[in-house]
C-alpha cells in the first residue's frame, strides 16, 4: 500500500519526481501542484482536484482518476496506460504526446483539450466530450469512441483505423488525411466535416450523415454507405470503387471526376448531382435509382439488365459521353 493522503490539502505542493506509487489521494486537493516526473503508478485519485496541476512526464499507469478534475492540467508526455478516467474533467488540459493506450475515458470531458501526437490505441472514450479538442496526429487504432462528441475537433492526419465511432458526432470536424480504414462510423454525424484525402476504405458508414461534407480526393474503396446522406457533399476525384451506396442520398452532390467503378447505386438518389467526368463503369443500379434528369436515358442505353429491375453499366458510363457515341471499354 502507498501513502494515505485521503482528502489531503496539497494545494500548490511541490511533489516533483515524488514516489506516490499506490498512494490513496481520493478527494485530495492538488490544485496547482507540481508533479512533474512523479510516479503515481496505481494511485487512487478518485474525485481529486488537479486543476492546473503540472504532471509533465508523470507516470499514472493504472491510476484511478474517476471523476477527477484536471481542468487546465499539463500532462505533456505523461503515461496513463490503462488508467481510469471515467467522468474525469480534462477541459483545456494539455496531453501532448501522452500515452493513453487502453485508458478508460468513458464520459470524460476533454473539450478544448490538446492531445497532439498522443497515443490512444485501444482507449475507451464512449460518450466522451471532445468538442473543439486538438487531436491532430494522434494514434487511435481500435479505440472506442462510440457516441462521443467530436464537434469541431481537429483530427488532421489521425490514425483511427478500425476505431469504433458509431453514432459519434463529428459535425464540422477536421479529418483531412485521416486514416479511417475499416472504422465503424455507422450512424455517425459528419455534417460539414472535412474528410478531404482521408482513407475510408472498408469503413462502415451505414446511415451516416455526411451532408455538405468535404470528401475531395478521399478513398472510399469498398466502403459501406447504405442509406447514408451525402446531400451536397463534395466528392470530386474521390475513389468509390466497389462502394455500396444502396439507398444513399447523393442529391446535389459533386462527383466531378470521381471513380465509382463497380459501385452499387441501387435505390440511390443522384438528382441534381454533378457527374461531370465521373467514372461509372460496371456500376450496379436499379429501377429505383434516381439519376439526374439529363442522364436517365443515357444510363438505360448504356446498361444491361441482369435481372428484373437491376442493371449494370456495360460501357464507360462516363456522363459526358453522348448516347449516340459507341460504347467505350469500361474504365
Amino acid at each position: 500500500m502507498g501513502a494515505y493522503l485521503h482528502s489531503a490539502d496539497l494545494t500548490g505542493a511541490d511533489l516533483h519526481s515524488g514516489n506516490l506509487t499506490g498512494a490513496d489521494l481520493t478527494g485530495a486537493d492538488l490544485t496547482g501542484a507540481i508533479l512533474d516526473h512523479a510516479d503515481l503508478t496505481g494511485a487512487h485519485l478518485i474525485a481529486a482536484s488537479l486543476t492546473y496541476a503540472r504532471l509533465t512526464r508523470a507516470d499514472l499507469t493504472r491510476a484511478d482518476l474517476t471523476g477527477a478534475d484536471l481542468t487546465g492540467a499539463d500532462l505533456t508526455g505523461a503515461t496513463l496506460v490503462g488508467a481510469t478516467l471515467v467522468g474525469a474533467d480534462l477541459r483545456t488540459a494539455t496531453l501532448t504526446g501522452a500515452n493513453l493506450a487502453g485508458a478508460d475515458l468513458h464520459q470524460a470531458i476533454l473539450a478544448g483539450a490538446i492531445l497532439v501526437g498522443a497515443h490512444l490505441a485501444g482507449a475507451h472514450l464512449p460518450e466522451a466530450n471532445l468538442t473543439d479538442a486538438d487531436l491532430h496526429s494522434t494514434i487511435w487504432p481500435g479505440a472506442d469512441l462510440h457516441s462521443a462528441d467530436l464537434t469541431g475537433a481537429d483530427l488532421h492526419s489521425v490514425d483511427l483505423h478500425g476505431a469504433d465511432l458509431h453514432d459519434a458526432k463529428l459535425t464540422s470536424a477536421t479529418l483531412t488525411r485521416a486514416t479511417l480504414f475499416s472504422a465503424n462510423l455507422t450512424g455517425a454525424d459528419l455534417s460539414l466535416a472535412d474528410l478531404s484525402l482521408a482513407d475510408l476504405s472498408l469503413a462502415s458508414l451505414t446511415g451516416a450523415t455526411l451532408t455538405g461534407a468535404d470528401l475531395r480526393g478521399a478513398k472510399l474503396t469498398s466502403a459501406t454507405l447504405t442509406h447514408a446522406s451525402l446531400v451536397g457533399a463534395y466528392l470530386t476525384h474521390a475513389s468509390l470503387t466497389y462502394a455500396d451506396l444502396t439507398g444513399a442520398n447523393l442529391h446535389r452532390a459533386d462527383l466531378t471526376g470521381a471513380n465509382l467503378r463497380s459501385a452499387t447505386l441501387a435505390g440511390a438518389d443522384l438528382t441534381g448531382a454533378d457527374l461531370h467526368d465521373t467514372i461509372l463503369g460496371e456500376v450496379l443500379w436499379s429501377d429505383e435509382t434516381l439519376w439526374p434528369t439529363r442522364l436517365v436515358s443515357l444510363m438505360r442505353n448504356r446498361s444491361e439488365e441482369l435481372r428484373p429491375g437491376v442493371w449494370r453499366v456495360i460501357g464507360s458510363g462516363n456522363a459526358d459521353v453522348g448516347i449516340e457515341d459507341p460504347l467505350a471499354p469500361v474504365r
